[in-house]
């Protein structure tokens, strides 16, 4: 896992239950680790497995993980759908298909949003996705609350569970923590250019400029002041970042001259 030490606290905190993710008779080693891997990016950590094909443990799982061992450490495994969400409170089934059983149909942000209520009193719940090549069947489903469906397109509809796992696990800690992000741009260590300094270096730059003859015709060097005023002031600078270009234009200035398009080559060499 990346350590950063400049990670907000809003990011780190997550005042809610976290849902498991139960996997039905999944086949694949490397699948299992991959959902772990999906899992862990957005801090869940409960994974519960349902008659994997190829048994558990799996030493394929935990390589795919990628270093998520905390989450494959704590695999759980079971005999049967109804015992692996026995103690949840509210279970989403994942599946790309329209089901003949007759449950409410909700996309990944309003089972989040339901997911995240139900935690944060405490309550536990769940996400139930199906096997790699059909998914879940109808007697599954039916074990569910509601079901959970991805805005995919209808003529290719087919996702692998760790891309499953993935969209459901980002949406529920996008809403846990109300999008809050690891980090962000410091203002306090990168504080935004004054508008003095700033003007100080439009006359730097402009006066670097006007040495080389770059305002070429003479009338038109109001409107190219304003352009290359312009585009400095869209990119909203920051202090050092002024500080850096002044230096820039000042290296600059030790070059010879541009040559005036009345000079000829011979006049340039000498």
């Amino acid at each position: 896992m990346s350590r950063n030490a400049n990670i907000r606290d809003e990011a780190r905190q997550v005042a809610v239950k976290p849902p498991a993710v139960i996997l039905c008779e999944p086949q694949l080693g490397e699948n299992i680790g991959t959902a772990a891997r999906a899992m862990a990016n957005f801090g869940l950590t409960d994974l519960r497995i349902v008659n994997p094909r190829d048994g558990w443990p799996s030493e394929k799982a935990r390589a795919a993980a990628s270093r998520a061992d905390h989450v494959i450490d704590h695999v759980q495994v079971f005999d049967s759908v109804e015992a692996a969400i026995a103690d949840l409170s509210f279970v989403y089934a994942t599946t790309a298909r329209s089901r003949e059983v007759a449950k409410p149909v909700r996309g990944p942000d309003e089972a989040a949003a339901k997911v995240v209520g139900l935690g944060a009193d405490g309550l536990a719940t769940g996400y139930l996705f199906g096997r790699e090549r059909w998914g879940l069947n109808n007697d599954e489903v039916a074990l569910a609350d509601e079901i959970v469906t991805l805005p995919v397109d209808p003529e290719f509809a087919s996702l692998n569970i760790a891309q499953a796992v993935l969209v459901c696990a980002y949406e529920w800690r996008k809403t846990a923590t109300a999008g809050a992000l690891p980090f962000r741009l410091s203002e306090e260590e990168n504080p935004p250019v004054s508008k003095d300094d700033l003007f100080r270096f439009f006359d730097h730059l402009e006066g670097a400029l006007d040495g080389v003859t770059f305002f070429r015709p003479p009338e038109r060097r109001p409107h190219m002041v304003r352009t290359l005023r312009n585009i400095f002031q869209k990119a909203q600078l920051s202090d050092q970042e002024v500080r850096a270009l002044r230096g820039v234009v000042a290296a600059l200035e030790k070059r010879r001259t541009r040559p005036r398009p009345e000079e000829t080559d011979d006049e340039q060499e000498n």
